[in-house]
């Protein structure tokens, strides 16, 4: 049952992403390389208050349904009642989605689809290499540490 969960976890992660950037990655120009964004600013192909007001609208809903999948999940779905049981499984699904973001989202999907390319940007490196990746995913399975420890309390405040 609990990869089924983590399946629907990481589909709901891809679903809004591909949600939030719609029919073209200049919408979310946020999630890329600053060289990026400034060529994409010397083009004229959007501006920086723009991009900051798209990561906005697309980021706080972003960690709000994350974060209400994952507590319903455990909650709801799951049962857990009690702060380790919740801990330990918010830990795996967020680890889960942290590694699955760095491997399948950035390596793979941005990686390896024509989509992602925003025109005038090609010959900048947009995809995070591995050692990228690996340091990035490394320094995000700390915070998950934390961030693990908040969901469990708020799973164990609205279903204890």
């Amino acid at each position: 049952m609990i990869v089924l969960q983590l399946v629907l976890f990481c589909a709901l992660f891809t679903a809004m992403v591909k949600l939030a950037v719609g029919s073209s990655a200049l919408n979310g120009l946020y999630f890329y390389p600053k060289p990026v964004q400034e060529k994409a600013f010397a083009l004229g192909l959007t501006d920086p208050e723009t991009v900051s007001r798209k990561r906005k609208r697309f980021m706080i809903p972003f960690f709000l349904v994350m974060l209400a999948a994952l507590v319903g999940i455990l909650g709801l779905w799951n049962g857990v009642r009690s702060f380790w049981p919740a801990y330990l499984q918010a830990l795996l699904f967020l680890e889960v989605m942290n590694w699955y973001d760095g491997i399948v989202i950035d390596r793979l999907w941005v990686g390896h689809s024509r989509f992602w390319v925003i025109p005038g940007c090609e010959e900048i490196p947009y995809v995070q290499t591995w050692p990228q990746v690996l340091r990035k995913r490394g320094i995000l399975t700390v915070i998950w540490i934390v961030g693990a420890a908040i969901a469990a309390g708020i799973v164990v405040l609205l279903f204890s």
